[in-house]
């Protein structure tokens, strides 16, 4: 018998019981492939062997392994990365909010968290997708394989082992959306940060074609990926860690624990090569790994029949500073230190970002030089490569809504939009003065609008504003002051 307020859905694993709510039903941990323990922690991922008795959806579920991460130093950020780790192996899994089963199919939007490809998970709180089934689409959220387990470059196992988790999910979603009510062939892939990386990694990559009609990249970049002698750096630090020589095999009786431990330490790694700069800055020590970047492939015609819709904040390095209390005495010297992130002349650098921003602070110059430098320059260059590649219409935005948190400082910084996207201001974690959303109350009208957008292009291909063209080149501002309506 299935209890009252609960609704039943056969999928292709087997049957499972979701929750319904006001505005829908939501099925939490749902697997969509197998385990991946032992030494599948480090292959491609494989079908889930499923089930026959109908399994409880109704709670969420384990969380891959990762460190603890809840804050950047004075700011509370538990609403972007979630409970961090909550064990067991069953953690490939999809978080499914359908809306109530009325009308044709609806389109599907499929969300890749972001957590520098070591942490977070799809059942963090800012990612409820209850406005989204309010508002007529079924909301995923992914689970993946983080950090060792999912971006370790190993010699004898595939890399980008946590996309290819997403890229599993996808092919479960395209058999199963219909049954929650969803378009299969109106899937739209978006993500965030390392998500976003993911997206684009995705959208360039051709196991992809006819998984998804649509992307988003929310403060992500096309040029993030690892060359693999950047990543060669990360796996030798690793077996140092680890007292092994890291393969596949060798890491296959190592406890999560260990390898979680060493995930934590692999920070601060000097991955700059005598041809190549560290895309990401430092930030962290995994990411996508490929001889090519994705935006290259996308130049190339791969992706190009998807629709893309793709951006940044104006304040994305703030996040990386301000919290850290090292924004308010930033110096020439810390300036020119942050330019030699990404530029080979930081001095050059320097001199045209303060001709671009002449009436800039000292402190504003240098969290523009680091959020160009990691989002930036790369979501510029995506946009161009895709504007030119096919058939898929490219779709640009700048978030400039500011915070008035850090004591003024965070700004439109790195996650800022999130909330605005999920419609989800009301979250309390997000208030206060360790909150992102600061003290100040957030324009409820503009996160409206936001979700709005990123609705009609998932249904339609087109958020409301003009098509960002190679010869033109257009930037929607949202959320700037003054205010520029969205459409």
């Amino acid at each position: 018998m299935t209890p009252a307020g609960s609704v039943t859905v056969t999928t292709t694993s087997g049957p499972v019981r979701g929750r319904r709510g006001e505005h829908g039903t939501a099925f939490l941990d749902v697997p969509y492939a197998a385990p991946p323990v032992a030494y599948g922690r480090f292959t491609a991922p494989g079908p889930h062997p499923g089930w026959t008795e109908v399994r409880d959806a109704t709670r969420p579920g384990p969380t891959a392994p990762q460190p603890a991460r809840d804050s950047f130093g004075t700011l509370d950020m538990s609403p972007y990365f979630g409970p961090g780790w909550q064990r067991g192996d069953d953690y490939l899994t999809v978080n499914i909010w359908a809306p109530e089963p009325d009308g044709p199919d609806r389109p599907v939007m499929v969300f890749v968290h972001g957590g520098g490809f070591v942490a977070g998970s799809g059942r963090a709180p800012l990612y409820d997708g209850t406005a989204f089934a309010r508002d007529g689409v079924v909301l995923i959220t992914v689970n993946y394989r983080l950090g060792i387990p999912g971006f370790l470059h190993l010699p004898d196992a595939p890399d980008n082992r946590g996309m290819l988790d997403v890229l599993a999910a996808l092919r479960w979603i395209r058999d199963n959306a219909a049954r929650f009510g969803g378009d299969p062939d109106n899937v739209t892939l978006f993500g965030q940060s390392a998500g976003a990386i993911i997206v684009g990694g995705i959208l360039a990559d051709p196991a992809s074609s006819g998984l998804l009609r649509r992307a988003i990249i929310q403060s992500g970049t096309g040029t993030g990926a690892f060359t693999p002698g950047q990543a060669g750096l990360v796996t030798a630090a690793a077996g140092r860690e680890l007292g092994l020589v890291p393969t596949a095999k060798s890491l296959a009786d190592v406890p999560d624990e260990r390898l979680v431990a060493a995930t934590a330490s692999l920070t601060g790694l000097d991955l700059r090569t005598s041809t190549h700069h560290d895309p990401l800055g430092g930030i962290t020590s995994f990411s996508l790994v490929g001889e090519e970047q994705p935006a290259c492939a996308v130049a190339a015609g791969r992706g190009g029949e998807v629709d893309l819709l793709i951006g940044s904040n104006l304040d994305e390095g703030s996040l990386y500073l301000a919290p850290l209390g090292i924004l308010a005495g930033t110096t020439d010297a810390d300036v020119r230190d942050t330019a030699a992130k990404f530029h080979a002349d930081p001095e050059d650098a320097v001199r045209a970002y303060r001709a671009q921003r002449p009436s800039a602070s000292t402190a504003e110059l240098r969290t523009g030089i680091l959020g160009d430098g990691l989002f930036g320059a790369g979501t510029r260059r995506m946009a161009a490569a895709h504007a030119k590649s096919g058939a898929g219409r490219t779709y640009r935005y700048e978030f400039g809504w500011r915070s008035d948190a850090v004591d003024g400082r965070l700004g439109a910084s790195h996650v800022m939009e999130l909330p605005f996207v999920f419609d989800r201001l009301a979250l309390p974690s997000l208030r206060g003065p360790r909150g992102l959303l600061g003290n100040a109350e957030p324009p409820a009208v503009l996160a409206s609008r936001i979700h709005r957008s990123w609705i009609r292009f998932a249904g339609t291909g087109d958020p409301g504003w003009p098509v960002h063209e190679p010869s033109e080149g257009y930037v929607q501002p949202i959320g700037h002051v003054p205010p520029v309506g969205l459409g």
